[in-house]
């Protein structure tokens, strides 16, 4: 799998999965520079936000776009808002995504039973999918809807590679990561 130097594993995950099985999952541990720019009035309910090659981003969308520089398409999946998304501030969001692209996230989403839970970068190349979860170090973890979609995706077919965590830090001048 072809992925950008940033979201290059660097470490793996054992993740303990609703159906008892254990799974261990590729993690890339990226530092990404923090947005020196004015504070927009909407953040996404208080986001971090970040600076990706001098565009305001969410954590989400640096690794979207770093996804879509190394050649994949893909969309964040913004579960709190309910819809997908390439961008944010400048961009609206996503109406469908390609036909065997929606039709598979669907079916693991129907699987898990619940409509939260889709890892937040969903992104193909060609027939490989990659799904991808940001959680920034020491701040987040994985949740338990989160747990029951790798479970039902793993079931349903999709390899253990086609999911990346993406433990990132936040770097800011003059300050540790």
């Amino acid at each position: 799998m072809e992925l950008p130097a940033s979201l290059c594993p660097t470490a793996t995950e054992d993740l303990a999965l609703p159906s008892g099985r254990r799974v261990l999952v590729a993690k890339a541990t990226p530092t990404f520079p923090a947005w020196p720019g004015p504070v927009p009035a909407d953040t996404h309910g208080g986001k971090v936000l970040l600076d990706f090659r001098g565009r305001l981003a969410f954590a989400e969308l640096v690794i979207l776009w770093s996804l879509i520089e190394a050649g994949w398409d893909g969309v964040w999946v913004d579960s709190y808002r309910n819809v997908y998304r390439r961008g944010y501030w400048d961009t609206p969001p996503v109406d469908t995504l390609p036909a065997p692209c929606q039709q598979r996230l669907g079916q693991i989403v129907a699987h898990a039973g619940r409509r939260g839970g889709p890892w937040d970068v969903f992104a193909w190349q060609g027939s490989q999918l990659l799904f991808a979860e940001s959680k920034r170090h020491t701040r987040d973890s994985i949740r338990e809807s989160q747990l029951a979609f790798l479970d039902s995706a793993l079931v349903m077919g999709e390899p253990p590679e086609a999911f990346l965590l993406v433990e990132w830090r936040i770097s800011e001048p003059g300050r540790a990561a």
